[in-house]
């Protein structure tokens, strides 16, 4: 496993392959280009991918989007459609589903609301049907949904709540919503990753709690997250590759610099940035200044590729009903 900060598994394939010039074995990465969207797809299938990637085996797929798209409400549809799409395949559409939609994070720090703010949006049916069996068939499935807050506004483990949930209501599938942090600061608030293998809530952010995934819960859970933030020293870090790409570029090659630059341990230069920063800086996170635009705008985005995942039977003017 390489020692990045990141929840992206599109973000350590990359940088394997930049360290090893090769792909990591055990996995099958396929890449697609959509007018708007790149769609990069990574089945770990073995244990040897699993411990390369440091992800369990399962998929993961990786929206990058425009930078425009929250603003745009067309590119918006689009997204949420091809979400929705993925979200199908993933929990499937063979029985009647009972669906519970969990938005993790902080609803009062803004980068760590998108879990909280999906949920607002999600067709809810799981009370109607129960109240009201004779108007809603079996065609449209139960859904309940809940933002269990973090340990540090209710002193209960968020694993802890929704063990109870699923031990009590018995779903067909958990659907975890969640910030994520990125490797990369281009990816912030630009990619959407999906995954069929749970999630460590506050992993990119060495905040490790329970991992909510189908062996502790014993049921499907499928997550959902957007990078938001990116590690300070990252930025640094990736600002001084620039400079001595191009201190290369202007030195001439052969002399002793170019030599002592070529020869430079762009790793143990990471670690030294590292060392150096967080006496003063701690670890510190950084997301951008639209952040909340942004969060409200994925929120919409998650919320509708949610719906049209879990209602399969219903078009998506139906859906567009309900979230209007």
């Amino acid at each position: 496993m390489l020692n990045i900060r990141t929840d992206l598994a599109v973000e350590v394939s990359e940088n394997y392959k930049k360290i090893n010039k090769k792909e990591i074995d055990g996995i099958i990465l396929e890449e697609k280009e959509l007018e708007n969207i790149k769609i990069t797809s990574i089945r770990v299938l073995n244990e040897e991918g699993s411990k390369k990637l440091g992800k369990p085996i399962g998929n993961y797929i990786t929206l990058d989007i425009s930078e425009n798209t929250v603003y745009d409400s067309e590119l918006m549809e689009e997204v949420a459609l091809v979400g929705g799409q993925i979200l199908r395949k993933l929990i499937g559409t063979d029985e009647e589903k009972t669906a519970l939609v969990v938005g993790l994070g902080n609803w009062k720090v803004t980068p760590d609301s998108l879990g909280p703010k999906v949920m607002e949006k999600i067709m809810i049916t799981r009370h109607l049907k129960n109240l009201m069996p004779d108007q809603f068939d079996e065609e449209i499935n139960s859904v309940c949904a809940i933002a269990p807050g973090v340990l540090g506004i209710t002193g209960i483990e968020t694993f802890e709540i929704i063990k109870g949930i699923v031990q009590k209501i018995k779903p067909s599938v958990v659907i975890c919503v969640d910030s994520l942090a990125s490797r990369k600061v281009e990816r912030i608030n630009k990619t959407i990753q999906i995954s069929d293998t749970g999630i460590s809530p506050g992993a990119g952010v060495k905040n490790n709690r329970m991992k909510i995934n189908e062996e502790n819960l014993g049921v499907k859970v499928i997550a959902i997250g957007v990078p938001t933030v990116v590690d300070a020293s990252t930025i640094v870090n990736d600002s001084m590759d620039l400079i001595i790409d191009e201190l290369l570029n202007q030195t001439e090659k052969g002399s002793i610099f170019y030599k002592e630059l070529i020869e430079l341990d762009k790793e143990e230069k990471n670690r030294l940035i590292k060392e150096l920063l967080e006496p003063y800086l701690g670890q510190l996170m950084v997301t951008p200044k639209e952040v909340d635009l942004v969060i409200d705008g994925f929120s919409k985005i998650i919320s509708k590729s949610i719906n049209i995942g879990i209602q399969p039977n219903l078009d998506v003017e139906e859906i567009n009903k309900f979230m209007n």
